[in-house]
């Protein structure tokens, strides 16, 4: 147990560096908008760029971890979409599925994957976010628009708003552009890949200090107990669908190594992403969510904790 938790010991230490350096009054709320702008459009995007780009092609995406992944968080998904339908109105229901389905793969989960399998972190990242960025987000976006009044919009613009973004995405950009230069076989010059390399390396901390920040300015108001039901879906039922996708697929001979069995049940284990109470705005639920996140964040201390020791 204490090696799973000299693990994760750095990961939440900086989370509450993040919180006290913001509560002290080193720096203001708004300063950790202005980090995390910078962690997802220059920092992230450079490490996905770079791990695309320094592989071949070949070995770019595995497609049974991807699958593995996907099928989690849709089963996840469903199974959200299902229960809170039958217990709360169209709009909750949206900031609900969401929160219970989309981890946080960049502001913790590439800093877990650095700590746990430093080699394979930056393609581990890039393949979650793929699959994010294409598939869960833009289909969370689309329950969420589902939830809001019909006034605002007709539904079907606003859902091919969602899918024409996915494509304008820094972090999408940089993947794309990793892989055409993975295609073509090239190296980068050495001046070009020191400066990646150095924009890349930038993310891990600066990651988990924007989550601490941001934590400290959160407004504990909202539903309380569906804000409960959020944190267990997304840090006790996403994993498990997603052990439960590692054995369908292990069954039909699509098995998955050690390290990526290990990442992928992990990686559906964080908490949600940091611009979850952003999105929940839009519908006038960001109380909601922010109270869900705060709470995810904590209880994944303990709850990372004991799968790491599962897991072994």
């Amino acid at each position: 147990m204490l090696t799973v938790f000299s693990i994760t010991f750095p990961i939440f230490a900086m989370v509450v560096l993040g919180y006290g350096l913001v509560w002290k009054g080193v720096f203001k709320p708004a300063d950790m908008r202005v980090f995390g702008a910078y962690v997802m459009n220059i920092a992230l995007p450079a490490l996905i760029f770079s791990a695309v780009a320094s592989r071949p092609a070949r070995e770019v995406f595995n497609l049974a971890y991807m699958s593995v992944y996907l099928a989690g968080a849709l089963a996840t998904m469903l199974v959200a979409f299902l229960w809170f339908s039958a217990s709360t109105d169209p709009a909750r229901r949206g900031v609900a599925v969401m929160g219970a389905s989309c981890p946080n793969s960049g502001f913790v989960g590439y800093p877990l994957m650095l700590i746990l399998l430093p080699d394979q972190a930056g393609l581990i990242l890039a393949m979650n976010m793929l699959v994010e960025n294409v598939v869960i987000v833009p289909l969370a976006l689309v329950i969420l628009e589902l939830g809001k009044p019909a006034g605002q919009g007709h539904p079907m613009v606003k859902v091919w708003r969602v899918l024409t973004g996915v494509i304008r995405r820094p972090m999408v950009i940089g993947m794309l552009l990793g892989l055409a230069v993975s295609l073509t076989g090239i190296s980068l010059p050495g001046p070009v890949d020191r400066l990646v390399g150095l924009l890349a390396a930038s993310a891990a901390a600066l990651a988990l200090i924007v989550i601490g920040g941001s934590l400290a300015g959160i407004e504990i108001r909202g539903n309380r107990a569906l804000a409960g039901q959020i944190m267990a879906g997304k840090l006790l039922v996403q994993p498990a669908f997603t052990f439960l996708a590692v054995l369908a697929l292990g069954a039909l001979g699509v098995g998955l190594t050690g390290d990526l069995r290990l990442a992928v049940i992990v990686s559906a284990a964080v908490p949600m992403f940091t611009i979850y109470a952003v999105f929940a705005q839009e519908v006038g639920h960001e109380g909601l969510a922010s109270i869900a996140q705060l709470g995810a964040t904590m209880a994944a201390f303990v709850t990372l904790n004991i799968l790491l020791a599962v897991l072994g």
